[in-house]
């Protein structure tokens, strides 16, 4: 009988099965429906509600959290570049708040912080954002009776930075808004309830497989919460605007980024780890609610998501060499299957959340005197 042998290559083909782990979907936490979460006090729901549409928020009364995130518009707005506190301008979108609850560690596009309380705070606080002294907010909020008696409903168990319960502090000024922003989460979403269509659930495995795009937009945030560049053109306008130039230059000069008059690029993570490969990198965004919340991008330089899907099928834009991420690549999609990536992506956006102007507590935004066109 004649004796059957196995080369040395299927054996190390075995080996190499057997030890090397997979390198697409399986190594990535999967995607899926969005756990739940313990309801929130309805109570400081409310309260949140009237505080998040509250200008009184800001320091010269001019904006409140909705204007730069407003709920008509997937919490954010349809500008490419946010705008900021009067005399200012953003240099970045203003990112959607919808699930922001699922958010994780790593708040703001450049990640510098890591507890939703935090970015709250400095939301609040910072001269470019709204630009509010915290004790000065208390202090306005416990003169409208309406607040008072919210809070006492709300918060009338507990005493969060005072000795007396039920008493407005900017603790439970902060607090109450995360309560409201506990209920900004989607809802009958097609891929959480399982209803995809026959082309969505095509795209769903390119975007496991082929696209690869669950590389980094993975979990049920449909977001790894970590730093990647992969070669998003930068928005000119940055740079064209004073006003947009100024504010970046100024927010790195707080970050103690050098060189900071040099640059003509958003640097990024680089602001936080001051390690130059890590220039031009940026948090991964949430697919969630993309239906809603064009346009997209750090800088909003995308309209619209058929763009973004042909740059990533292109492979990302370019850069210096050595700080795009590796594994961005041409995808070689067809017409048809960047159609049925479009349609598994559109697939986790829900109903339209729209919140009302709270009644009885609305404030109207008055800015300074003469803000705008003075003359000097």
């Amino acid at each position: 009988m004649k004796k059957k042998t196995i080369s040395v290559s299927v054996i190390i083909a075995a080996m190499l099965f057997l030890f090397v782990p997979p390198l697409m979907a399986a190594e990535f936490p999967d995607i899926g429906p969005l756990p739940e979460r313990k309801a929130p006090n309805p109570k400081a729901v409310e309260l949140g509600k009237a505080l998040f549409f509250d200008a009184r928020l800001s320091g010269d009364a001019s904006l409140s959290c909705a204007t730069c995130h407003n709920s008509e518009m997937g919490f954010t707005t349809r500008d490419s570049l946010s705008e900021a506190y009067p005399g200012s301008k953003h240099w970045r979108n203003a990112p959607t708040l919808l699930n922001v609850v699922y958010k994780g560690k790593t708040y703001g596009w450049d990640g510098r912080l890591d507890d939703l309380d935090d970015m709250l705070r400095d939301m609040i606080t910072d001269s470019m954002n709204m630009n509010m002294d915290m004790q000065l907010m208390q202090e306005r909020l416990k003169q409208d009776p309406k607040i008072v008696n919210l809070t006492k409903e709300g918060y009338g168990d507990k005493n969060m930075g005072t000795s007396q319960k039920g008493e407005m502090t900017h603790y439970v000024a902060r607090n109450a808004i995360i309560q409201f922003l506990e209920t900004l989460v989607s809802k009958n979403v097609p891929f959480d309830k399982g209803n995809l269509s026959a082309k969505a659930k095509e795209g769903m495995a390119l975007f496991k497989g082929k696209a690869g795009c669950i590389q980094c937009h993975n979990g049920p945030y449909f977001s790894d919460g970590k730093p990647h560049n992969t070669g998003v053109p930068e928005n000119p306008d940055v740079f064209k605007d004073p006003q947009r130039h100024f504010t970046y230059v100024a927010y790195m000069m707080f970050m103690g980024v050098d060189n900071r008059m040099s640059w003509r690029r958003d640097v990024g993570y680089y602001t936080i780890s001051k390690d130059m490969k890590d220039i031009g990198k940026f948090i991964t965004p949430t697919l969630r609610e993309l239906k809603y919340t064009a346009p997209y991008m750090h800088n909003g330089i995308f309209k619209g998501l058929d763009e973004v899907i042909e740059f990533y099928n292109k492979g990302g834009g370019e850069d210096r060499p050595g700080l795009k991420d590796a594994g961005i690549k041409p995808l070689g999609l067809s017409a048809s299957e960047k159609e049925a990536l479009r349609e598994f992506i559109l697939s986790l956006s829900g109903d339209p959340i729209t919140i009302p102007m709270p009644k009885g507590v609305k404030v109207e935004y008055q800015p300074l005197p003469n803000w705008k066109g003075v003359k000097n």
